[in-house]
């Protein structure tokens, strides 16, 4: 049977075989788990986004959201999707369990979301955002904080939000003018504008509750004078019960490129001077706080890219295997002869191992970050807890940035392997093309990911992603039928290796422009050392297994050392180029006057 959304066999792999998930169930953490309800738990989630989200994702595309008189309405299918989603409490799987979650890993949390998001992501979203809202809530809240939304929002009753943005703001979050006045009762008053603020209004929930960036009446400009207030849609009873309307409304919601399923609003707080929030933390500690929220947003949105990735991947691979049109080059001559499979055709063959190569080293990056919080949640000492951190907070900007754009390249070759079918609706991956675009887009463009990689993180590529790439170069090269592999990785990671320290002297030397000119160019590099990375540790696993394995799995593992040949050996001598032309540190770009760039 043909799999869709994700291969399993590919989850299953990365999960035990890569990153031993079940070595978890030796931990205090984990010891309730073993592998056999990992398992069962994995496939009830493939079952339900194969037979109830998937079904809606049409209408999503096709109907889209609603908006009269203040109210959103999302397509009627989504309702019962949304209800089953949250009965068989999906929306926050690797939460604490006191708060509602189900406290598993997050490697486990990951595959659980690949199919969910690759089902219907905006259908998905409307349960699982609040998640984020409730991690902050549970980091920086009051008891009295965590005891009111906590399990509200964790088991997704009630929604979540994030309202940074304002319509003069953007991305310049410290310039934003959405204010509060603390009141006598030590709740604040908010007043301001919000804009593309993903699911601020739906008809799917009683309640939802938004994080909201503000600056306190009086408070220094820039990002250190921001607090973060709870602003409820309806202000909750100490009892919990749902109080009066509280005065934060949608105005409107945004006409989109995709994710027509998803409500992205306008919102507008204190029109009628009752907009009552909830400080959350300390005053002017918003920006620290909500990035706690951003950076778990950010992972998200890579997992985001990976499952539009996979999903139009396992659609194209399908459409390869049935779609009959030309002769096989060897009878090309023979006009008697019959059509064959598209997939028989040397570059559908090329195209879709180039997605393979992506989707799959997309795949394992994520879960060994997930692994990665993991290990840091169950560590006994600060250095590994610390080691951890870092290593997440490097990579995130590398899934998010470096995967946004990979996975929607993904997308576009999809369409490219049905030809001009795949251009029409009549195929699913002309919407999902669509819906992967916002990836590289929201939560912090690709420039931005780009300069928090090089602005923050250099010292920990030194430091701990160099020695972790090593480690498997070293563990590979042990293996003789990999040397060439080995060679190939080896060779464009001491190029990596000599372009990072040349973008850390840049940047001691404080020629930021010319450096940051370079960032996005270097952070798609280190992309792809990281795919190179994974798809050598791939092919190290691989070829072991190769000596006792079973037929099935012996299609497999070939399969996982023919694609990490070609990328290696095919992709990979294009990323020393890549680092060639970073290394000629060419200033054009700012260097020529603005009326140079045309137009006038």
């Amino acid at each position: 049977m043909a799999q869709v959304i994700a291969d399993r066999r590919d989850i299953d792999f990365n999960l035990y075989e890569m990153f031993e998930l079940e070595a978890l169930c030796n931990t205090d953490l984990f010891s309730e788990f073993n592998k056999k309800t990992f398992d069962l738990i994995l496939n009830e989630a493939r079952s339900f986004s194969v037979k109830e989200l998937l079904p809606t994702y049409e209408d999503g595309d096709k109907i889209g959201v609603h908006f009269e008189n203040g109210v959103v309405k999302v397509p009627e299918s989504f309702h019962r999707g949304h209800k089953l989603y949250l009965e068989n409490e999906w929306a926050a799987p690797s939460a604490a369990q006191e708060f509602g979650g189900q406290g598993l890993p997050y490697m486990l949390g990951g595959a659980i979301k690949e199919y969910m998001m690759g089902g219907n992501w905006p259908l998905y979203s409307y349960g699982s955002m609040g998640v984020g809202t409730g991690r902050m809530i549970e980091h920086y809240g009051t008891e009295e904080q965590k005891n009111l939304y906590l399990e509200k929002l964790y088991t997704g009753e009630w929604g979540g939000t994030m309202l940074l943005t304002e319509p003069e703001a953007g991305t310049d979050v410290g310039s934003l003018t959405t204010s509060a006045i603390k009141n006598d009762d030590g709740t604040y008053s908010l007043t301001g504008n919000k804009i593309f603020i993903t699911n601020g209004e739906h008809d799917l929930t009683p309640n939802i509750i938004h994080p909201v960036l503000a600056r306190i009446e009086g408070d220094p400009p820039g990002t250190k004078g921001i607090s973060i207030f709870i602003v409820p849609k309806y202000l909750v009873n100490p009892d919990g019960s749902l109080g009066e309307r509280n005065d934060i409304e949608c105005t409107g919601t945004e006409e989109k490129h995709g994710i027509h399923g998803s409500a992205t609003c306008s919102m507008s707080m204190g029109s009628k001077g009752r907009c009552v929030g909830f400080l959350l933390g300390e005053e002017k500690k918003g920006m620290k706080i909500m990035f706690n929220m951003m950076n778990g947003a950010r992972l998200s949105t890579g997992v985001q890219s990976l499952a539009y990735s996979s999903t139009t991947y396992l659609y194209a691979l399908n459409y390869a295997r049935t779609r009959i049109q030309g002769r096989a080059l060897k009878d090309m001559a023979d006009h008697a002869a019959p059509s064959v499979p598209i997939i028989q055709h040397p570059d559908v063959r090329r195209n879709l191992i180039w997605m393979k190569s992506y989707v799959e080293g997309l795949r394992s990056l994520v879960y060994y970050t997930g692994r990665c919080m993991d290990q840091m949640n169950c560590a006994e000492g600060d250095a590994e807890k610390k080691k951890m951190d870092d290593l997440i907070g490097l990579l995130t900007p590398i899934i998010k940035g470096y995967g946004s754009e990979r996975g929607y390249e993904v997308c576009v070759q999809a369409m490219q392997v049905y030809g001009g079918a795949g251009y029409t609706q009549d195929y699913p991956v002309e919407a999902l093309t669509r819906d992967c675009k916002i990836a590289s887009i929201y939560e912090g463009c690709t420039g931005i990911q780009a300069m928090d990689l090089v602005g923050r993180k250099l010292k920990v590529i030194f430091s701990h992603f160099f020695p972790e790439v090593e480690s498997t170069l070293s563990k590979a090269a042990e293996n003789e039928a990999l040397t060439p592999l080995v060679n190939g990785v080896e060779k464009a990671f001491n190029r990596f290796k000599e372009i990072t320290g040349l973008m850390g002297k840049m940047l001691a030397e404080g020629k930021y422009d010319a450096c940051f000119l370079q960032a996005t160019p270097y952070m798609e590099v280190m992309g792809d050392i990281c795919m190179a990375w994974m798809h050598l540790w791939r092919a190290a696993i691989a070829s072991e297994k190769l000596t006792n394995a079973k037929k099935k799995d012996l299609i497999f593992y070939d399969g996982q050392l023919k694609t990490a040949e070609f990328f290696i050996l095919s992709m990979l001598p294009v990323t020393i180029g890549k680092i060639d032309a970073i290394g000629t540190a060419s200033c054009a770009a700012i260097e020529m006057s603005e009326s140079g760039f045309g137009g006038m």
